[in-house]
């Protein structure tokens, strides 16, 4: 068993992990790096939108719960892949079910935007 690590080493070690993950979504799943590209722009107009602090917030808050699911989603698809590529009705509920968080997410964050832009 491996050394545990302690206060700020912890930290350090927590973000290398976090990058990794990040990097990892990047790389290898499409719908990530489109959430992502669609992010950059949509969070520079909610900044720039007239909205109060909380709407401005909110608007940040429904695009980052998307990327949030997104990363969810695919360690949920990452972890069935590796028990193996057979079907297996359970396998292919846990990515549907992953699928349906993404597609809710997306959904709260059109709904989000709509109520403070329209």
């Amino acid at each position: 068993m491996k050394p545990r690590r302690a206060g700020v080493a912890r930290i350090v070690a927590a973000t290398g992990h976090s990058w990794r993950g990040l990097q990892a979504c990047w790389r290898n799943e499409a719908a990530f790096r489109l959430e992502v590209v669609l992010f950059a722009p949509l969070a520079m107009v909610a900044c720039a939108v007239q909205a109060s602090g909380v709407e401005r917030a909110l608007l940040l808050a429904s695009l980052m719960l998307v990327l949030i699911v997104e990363l969810l989603n695919s360690g949920i698809e990452a972890a069935i892949d590796r028990i193996g590529t057979e079907y297996h009705p359970l396998s292919g509920l846990a990515k549907d079910l992953g699928s349906a968080a993404v597609t809710l997410s997306l959904l709260l964050g059109a709904i989000v935007w709509g109520c403070i832009l329209l």
